[in-house]
């Protein structure tokens, strides 16, 4: 029954008895809640209806009735949201330093701290560690690790991790993958967070400071699973990949760090053998036993060849041995030195890991080289580069001579 303007609207006995006898949590219906007044923003309500609920029905009526039946607000729907964010990419932050000295080739990486970094352990904690790997490449013979700091969300590392051996194209093309993950001595260690650097942000020989929160990482799944986006990125990887293979280049298996110098005292040709970095991993446990050949070519009477010590379980040698020839400077012009890298195997043939010839036949860094040193005598010129799977065409014909 409707009641005059002005009276409190009233609720009949079977409707009140209904509510209260229900079981569970009081869920309005739309015939129910049609009874129930909404008060206005003001203290006293807003125009129409204007009366206020019984005390014991006061939540029900003043709720709206989309969130007593489960309905997301605006409100809930950030918080949602933001759990939801925290929980998959609020992983802490690492702070960092990086920096490319041109003049050394190499790239050092300060890992200074990380600040609240994800739990990964059942006491609410982890045990934090940071390790880099230049891309592409391959990931064992480039990685580098920091120490491992226990039960901390909070690590600091303070540690320098120098990679040797990095050129200005490099710098244009590498990128930096710098991980942390937490480390279980019972089981698999777990992945934290990861940032990747494009080492073309960097300007030679200025330090760059970094203080990035930590990304989650995006396996690069089957084309029929992967949306559009990350579809594009696996295309544009290939295609930089063949762009930076292209026809007539070979694979990269590493550097050698070699030292080139002709004595004019001694009459003859000077050749330090430095160290390697980065080589292509040959055996099962993922590293090589590499060692260090040369030879002067053509080498008609075949005593030009000099061999290194074998070092053993590294993809990083340093060898640090010189070889001397003796010849003339006119005749040297006429030489090529071809260097080749192998990896030493007990009771079979080694492997090859990667070769670089250096004369008047070859191609970029290692022409200029050797152009260098036969026009600046006495002088100790030492250059990075980059082995690949096969001689050169130019030195093969000229070691058949």
């Amino acid at each position: 029954m409707r009641g005059r303007r002005g009276d409190r609207m009233t609720i009949n006995i079977q409707e009140h008895m209904a509510i209260n006898v229900c079981p569970g949590p009081i869920r309005p219906i739309r015939q129910i809640s049609d009874y129930f007044p909404r008060r206005g923003p003001g203290p006293e309500g807003g125009g129409g209806g204007g009366g206020e609920a019984p005390a014991h029905l006061a939540p029900l009526a003043l709720a709206p009735p989309a969130a007593l039946l489960g309905a997301t607000t605006p409100e809930d729907g950030a918080e949602v949201d933001s759990y939801d964010s925290d929980d998959g990419t609020a992983l802490g932050t690492l702070e960092f330093d990086l920096l490319y000295d041109q003049a050394s080739c190499t790239l050092h990486c300060s890992i200074l701290r990380a600040k609240g970094l994800k739990p990964m352990d059942f006491n609410g904690l982890a045990d934090p560690y940071v390790k880099l790997h230049l891309l592409p490449g391959a990931c064992k013979a480039n990685k580098l690790k920091t120490k491992t700091q226990r039960n901390t969300l909070n690590p600091v590392w303070n540690e320098d991790l120098t990679y040797s051996g990095i050129t200005d194209d490099d710098i244009t093309h590498k990128v930096l993958r710098i991980a942390v993950c937490d480390e279980d001595k019972l089981s698999h260690n777990e992945f934290i967070g990861e940032i990747r650097v494009p080492l073309r942000r960097l300007k030679p020989s200025q330090k760059k400071h970094f203080n990035i929160c930590l990304e989650r990482q995006v396996p690069l799944a089957s084309p029929s699973s992967m949306s559009a986006a990350l579809r594009g990125i696996s295309c544009y990887l290939k295609e930089l990949e063949q762009a930076e293979q292209g026809p007539g280049l070979l694979e990269e298996r590493g550097r050698i760090l070699l030292s080139l110098s002709y004595s004019s005292q001694r009459q003859g040709l000077l050749v330090g053998i430095l160290r390697c970095a980065h080589l292509a991993a040959m055996d099962v446990n993922g590293y090589s036993d590499p060692y260090v050949k040369t030879y002067l070519r053509p080498d008609v009477d075949k005593k030009s060849k000099h061999k290194t010590c074998v070092k053993k379980k590294t993809l990083n040698p340093e060898f640090n041995e010189e070889f001397f020839y003796e010849i003339e400077l006119s005749t040297l012009a006429t030489k090529t030195l071809e260097v080749t890298v192998w990896d030493y195997d007990i009771g079979k043939s080694n492997d090859f890991i990667g070769g670089v010839s250096l004369g008047p036949g070859a191609r970029g860094e290692a022409r200029k080289h050797w152009s260098d040193c036969l026009q600046q005598p006495d002088a100790a010129l030492e250059r990075w580069h980059t082995l690949t799977s096969e001689l050169p065409p130019a030195a093969g014909a000229l070691s058949l001579a």
